[in-house]
């Protein structure tokens, strides 16, 4: 399985490639590899004229033809999702996303945008065929602090509701098993034997 985690975030670093990395690290706990794709790295006058022949273009187009799970991560500006994935995503083909799980991720400066993930990407996602998009996580600035030493720092509640979007990508998407939370592997219903 292939997962790709596209930032969507004209800028670097970024809150919303915080939340990429936080998933990219709970993938990593359960062995499953990822390809990164920074849309603000593709030739800007290819995204900008709409030249979906330039080598970056196609290069990106590529790797989502060969992602089985999608994770698109973006900061909200002004109740809606970066202009810079909006061209990325006009570029793809009209069944970019077919039979693929997708999970979007968001950051804003406060709750009142949450409802982006749902109004603003959610039907563009669906207009590009997604099998299946999974509920998506939004995190306020306050949520992603950055620290003295430059790094960020996700809040507790922000990195539970990581940890449940990532069990349910692996659980959807990608089939994985969830790991045990009592310490043993789950047994068959046919394989159980009652004595009496």
């Amino acid at each position: 399985m292939t997962v790709l985690l596209i930032a969507g975030s004209p800028s670097a670093p970024s809150r919303s490639a915080v939340l990429l990395d936080a998933v990219a690290a709970r993938l990593a706990e359960r062995a499953v590899p990822v390809e990164r794709l920074a849309i603000r790295e593709l030739a800007a006058h290819a995204l900008l004229l709409g030249e979906a022949s330039h080598p970056s273009v196609q290069q990106a187009v590529e790797q989502v033809r060969r992602a089985d799970v999608v994770v698109i991560a973006t900061p909200v500006y002004k109740a809606a999702y970066s202009g810079v994935l909006k061209v990325f995503l006009d570029l793809l083909p009209q069944s970019a996303l077919k039979g693929k799980t997708v999970l979007p991720l968001a950051t804003g400066g406060s709750p009142h945008h949450m409802l982006a993930l749902d109004y603003a990407l959610r039907p563009v996602l669906q207009s590009l065929a997604a099998r299946q998009i999974l509920p998506g996580v939004y995190a306020t600035d306050g949520q992603v602090t950055l620290q003295p030493e430059g790094a960020y720092q996700l809040q507790a509640e922000l990195a539970q509701r990581l940890d449940e979007a990532v069990d349910t990508l692996a659980s959807e998407g990608l089939k994985l098993q969830s790991p045990s939370r009592w310490g043993f592997e789950p047994v068959a219903f046919s394989q159980v034997r009652c004595s009496v």
